[in-house]
């Protein structure tokens, strides 16, 4: 119907398309969170000299459980708080859409 009245792919790309699909960018950003996480700490198991991931492969090699659990404890929560922000921007958003 858009083609009709002549407008541009770019016009139906921002009025259209995007606008109907907000909804499983949001539900991808949630998935995603806890793939970047993994992501993240699996590249710091492996070569890394820091950081989360480095605390947990270092403290299982030394027996430091307290070192795992708190990193572990860590990622838990930047994970919740991480989820907890594509929740805020869903409400916003969802709440400018209806609007």
């Amino acid at each position: 119907m858009a083609k009709t009245f002549k407008a541009t792919k770019f016009q139906i790309l921002t009025k259209i398309v995007i606008p109907s699909n907000i909804s499983t960018f949001i539900n991808s950003l949630k998935v995603n969170i806890g793939l970047s996480l993994v992501g993240v700490i699996s590249g710091e198991f492996l070569v890394s000299k820091a950081g989360l991931g480095y605390l947990i492969v270092y403290g299982g090699q030394v027996f430091k459980l307290d070192l795992v659990m708190t990193s572990v404890i860590i990622l838990g929560i930047v994970a919740g708080i991480m989820y907890g922000a594509v929740l805020l921007l869903e409400k916003i958003i969802m709440k400018t859409k209806a609007a």
